[in-house]
């Protein structure tokens, strides 16, 4: 895949983008906001284990964010199975440098539409957690909906936080 997304490009992940996903995601800023799947430290062997995960995949599902022909981030699905196969998990990150650009919001606006009629989806649902006020803005500049707050439903850094629910809906469905 390759979306032009204005400022930055998505794409299919490449092995010869090992060096650039080592300096982004080894950070814990980046970390914070995301779940166990996201290691930190994110080490040489995380990275293999990714590429590995991808390359066993049907159909990709998980792309990179290109800037200035780096993959400084990550947007993906995880299409959802059986009663949930017309649902999918929607993530993202972006490397700590490139933040506050527009970059994601370019992101998830292209990549968003694209992801649900490729998979002839009805819904993505795109959880975030209650300390990331910046990814929730995110959102909802590419039509996401606020739909719930699951109290004390995280884990994280030791702490209990609450997970803030948003999901975008087909409204051709």
């Amino acid at each position: 895949m390759n979306l032009d997304c204005g400022k930055c490009l998505v794409r299919d992940w490449s092995r010869s983008d090992k060096a650039s996903l080592l300096q982004h995601a080894n950070n814990r800023n980046v970390a914070r906001n995301l779940t166990e799947r996201f290691p930190h430290p994110y080490t040489d062997a995380d990275a293999e284990n990714w590429f590995a995960m991808l390359e066993g995949m049907a159909e990709p599902t998980h792309w990179a964010i290109d800037v200035g022909g780096h993959a400084v981030g990550g947007i993906g699905c995880i299409v959802g199975k059986g009663v949930r196969s017309k649902s999918a998990a929607f993530g993202y990150w972006l490397g700590e440098d490139f933040w506050g650009r527009g970059i994601m919001s370019a992101a998830v606006q292209r990549v968003a539409p694209h992801v649900v009629a490729h998979f002839k989806l009805v819904r993505l649902e795109s959880p975030v957690f209650a300390w990331n006020p910046a990814s929730m803005r995110v959102l909802e500049k590419a039509g996401f909906s606020r739909e719930g707050v699951h109290r004390a439903a995280v884990l994280k850094d030791d702490e209990i936080i609450d997970e803030v629910l948003y999901a975008l809906v087909d409204p051709h469905r």
